[in-house]
């Protein structure tokens, strides 16, 4: 990595759910929990990399009543068990109507991890798999980078600034590496 890509990026925010994790709805049994094909090498990769690394997560489940947050502790804690661990994570318990910052599109988790290692907003990346990820980073003025999945909208691809197939090429578009497999598409002007 180029000293001016790592001046420039402080840290990578990744998704959970399909984008780290399969996305098994309101899933509160770590059991459960199965990687995306590539997370442990592309999280490794920001490791060593130096960079801080966090999980921003909806987790509605928890506003609805269908989780409990320790539920969603014992899911993250797998998460950790299979990826190792992250500098931290951010987690947004509401449901959709109670109009909550923090949940994405909204950059209320984006914000906080600035706040918590005391970076600009600009130094931050967001990796996701669908448009509320991509619409948090820009709302806080972070670099958004969507993988797009089964789950991911047609439209939400044709909007994303950066757009790769994978979650290790997401990484290494961020970090000027070489590109595992096909280029992504470029940032529009």
């Amino acid at each position: 990595m180029s000293n001016a890509t790592k001046q420039q990026l402080a840290g990578v925010l990744f998704d959970r759910d399909g984008t780290l994790i399969h996305d098994v709805p309101y899933n509160g049994d770590p059991a459960r929990v199965t990687t995306i094909a590539g997370a442990r090498a592309a999280v490794d990769c920001v490791r060593r990399a130096g960079l801080k690394i966090g999980v921003i997560s909806n987790q509605s489940g928890v506003g609805r009543g269908l989780l409990t947050p320790q539920q969603v502790t014992m899911v993250n804690a797998r998460v950790e068990d299979l990826l190792g661990p992250f500098d931290a994570w951010f987690i947004c318990p509401h449901a959709p109507e109670q109009g909550c910052p923090c949940r994405k599109p909204n950059p209320g988790m984006v914000l906080m991890a600035a706040r918590r290692w005391s970076v600009g907003t600009r130094s931050l990346a967001v990796i996701g798999d669908i448009g509320a990820d991509v619409g948090a980073a820009l709302a806080a003025g972070a670099r958004p980078v969507l993988v797009p999945t089964t789950a991911t909208r047609k439209k939400e691809i044709l909007l994303a600034p950066e757009v790769t197939e994978s979650l290790q090429e997401a990484v290494a578009l961020l970090l000027g590496l070489p590109t595992p497999n096909a280029p992504s598409r470029p940032v529009k002007a």
